[in-house]
């Protein structure tokens, strides 16, 4: 939907309309804006939206009244109003309020992620329902005909943080249901994220914004950087991928490692393009969203790369999955267990490794309802955990060899390594089931030289010379603008540029996105510029 000429002219008016309205009216135009593009996804999409935003902002009320009323019981005792309780008294009276309070957070928690669940995986239950009854002859249950509304997974999660953190009391519940509305509704999110916080978003989005040209120009900056990345990067790289999976059969050995290297730039540059122009739009229009990646491909382990890639949906794993169950009290009871029979060492893994384990196999699943996402996820999490057991070992081998560590050759062997790791792993994501996927990794060695990549089968990919000279050098621009980005801003930088080259930068980047962007199999830029004028 971003790519779409219709998008861009929601956008044209919507930031002009933004400006030009009364400032205290801006967060209701951005409220119609939020169903207005989510009616134009599916006609019943916003009722679902309008379920959860109602169920957590009444539990979010719920749960402040009974806040209030243990407010009120301190206060009637701080006054003599009523005897001082003895101090069983007191915790029993505070218990019982806060089950009621714990009441409300689980019956929407339940809820929410029951209508998410429901949708996004009763079909994928009954397929596995179907296949065991199928060794047994057994008549196989119907499919389900469910609408599985647009970024279903994103605003249910990003309601959940909210009531999680109230529940917590980390936030303040928001009292106006159309404000909270908003806030689970914002567009620019809905599709890929980020999967932002209350506290973080509220103040901007429910601030009055007068017109600034500076974060404008920023955000248009931002969101032209994004169409270059997914149009002439990604959806072009996107064509070869697809035929590389489309006959695994044929396409094999060494052809794998070259689908899982252009599989890693069109991931790269179509999920960064479209955070880009997420977090671009949001700042013209004066809201701050949280970065999500922060050049990930630059780490040196798996773990450091789920610290950059996709930041937003990593934390909000380890703040509302990953902490409540390693404190819940069964693992507690676990973990008592395991140390009166196996020590403190595995007293202290047992919680990590099954916290770690259950945190990313809701990481798969979350992904897709398929046994290879959550394959993919369970690698990672034991690739993780392996990598967290071998640190000790780590740790000496760099004091050890302190000049070898700070070496540059050394520093790019991590990087490249965990590149390529993290190119295995994808696989599970790539391929359409978990056998085939291990099967296309071992040929992949075996296989090798079998069927060599030559130049006529690159260009049997649906890629011309001309493309991949397009690819190589916007993947470089990628690169380039990754590390020159280190130390601070890259819009800064540039903007500090004289007024010739700081133009003469965005006119290129703009004409690239217009004549060399691949606006979908068949249609090359030259029928792209006739079909636009």
């Amino acid at each position: 939907m971003f790519v779409s000429y219709e998008f861009i002219a929601f956008l044209f008016l919507l930031f002009v309309v933004y400006y030009l309205i009364p400032k205290k009216c801006q967060w209701v135009l951005l409220l119609v804006a939020n169903f207005l593009f989510y009616f134009s996804a599916g006609k019943f999409y916003p009722i679902f939206i309008l379920v959860t935003s109602l169920t957590v902002y009444g539990a979010g009320r719920m749960m402040e009244r009974v806040d209030g009323e243990l407010a009120v019981y301190t206060a009637k005792i701080k006054s003599g109003e009523i005897p001082k309780p003895s101090r069983e008294e007191k915790k029993a009276a505070k218990a019982k309020i806060n089950r009621k309070k714990k009441f409300w957070m689980l019956l929407c928690l339940f809820l929410n992620l029951g209508i998410l669940a429901v949708l996004k995986y009763t079909n994928f239950i009954i397929d596995n329902i179907n296949t065991i009854r199928s060794s047994s002859d057994g008549a196989a249950l119907p499919y389900l005909e469910l609408i599985v509304p647009l970024g279903i997974s994103f605003y249910t999660f990003q309601a959940v943080s909210y009531l999680l953190d109230v529940y917590w009391n980390k936030v303040e519940p928001q009292r106006n249901f159309l404000k909270f509305t908003l806030f689970v509704s914002f567009f620019p999110q809905l599709i890929q994220g980020p999967i932002s916080r209350y506290g973080d978003m509220a103040p901007s989005l429910y601030a009055e914004h007068r017109l600034d040209w500076k974060q404008v120009r920023f955000g248009l900056e931002r969101i032209l950087w994004g169409y270059f990345k997914k149009l002439v990067i990604a959806d072009r790289v996107s064509i070869a991928v697809s035929m590389l999976m489309s006959d695994p059969d044929y396409y094999t050995g060494a052809f794998v490692l070259v689908g899982m290297l252009f599989y890693a730039a069109q991931l790269y540059a179509d999920f960064t393009g479209g955070i880009d122009i997420t977090i671009g739009i949001a700042q013209v229009l004066g809201i701050r969203l949280e970065e999500n990646f922060i050049r990930p491909f630059f780490s040196k382990n798996i773990i450091e790369y789920w610290r950059r890639w996709h930041i937003s949906m990593g934390t909000w794993f380890r703040d509302y999955v990953f902490y409540p169950c390693s404190i819940s009290k069964p693992m507690k009871a676990i973990t008592s267990w395991t140390k009166k029979h196996f020590g403190m060492g595995g007293a202290r893994r047992v919680a990590i490794y099954i916290a770690t384990f259950l945190t990313w196999f809701a990481t798969g699943i979350w992904h897709g309802a398929d046994w290879h996402f959550i394959i993919w996820g369970i690698a990672n999490g034991i690739i993780i955990m392996i990598t967290g057991e071998l640190e000790p070992l780590y740790d000496k081998f760099h004091k050890k060899f302190p000049k070898l560590v700070n070496a540059w050759g050394y520093r790019a062997f991590q990087v490249i390594r965990t590149f390529l790791l993290l190119c295995c792993l994808r696989m599970f994501d790539t391929y359409a089931s978990v056998r085939l996927a291990i099967r296309q990794f071992v040929h992949m060695f075996t296989r090798f030289w079998v069927h060599p990549v030559t130049r006529q089968e690159l260009v049997d990919l649906g890629l011309s010379g001309a493309d991949y000279l397009i690819l190589l050098v916007g993947i470089l621009l990628m690169f380039l603008v990754s590390m020159y980005g280190r130390n601070g801003s890259v819009r800064e930088k540039i903007s500090a540029k004289p007024y010739p080259v700081r133009y003469a930068i965005f006119v290129l980047l703009f004409f690239a996105v217009l004549l060399l962007g691949s606006y979908g199999v068949g249609f090359d830029a030259q029928q792209f510029i006739y079909n636009q004028f």
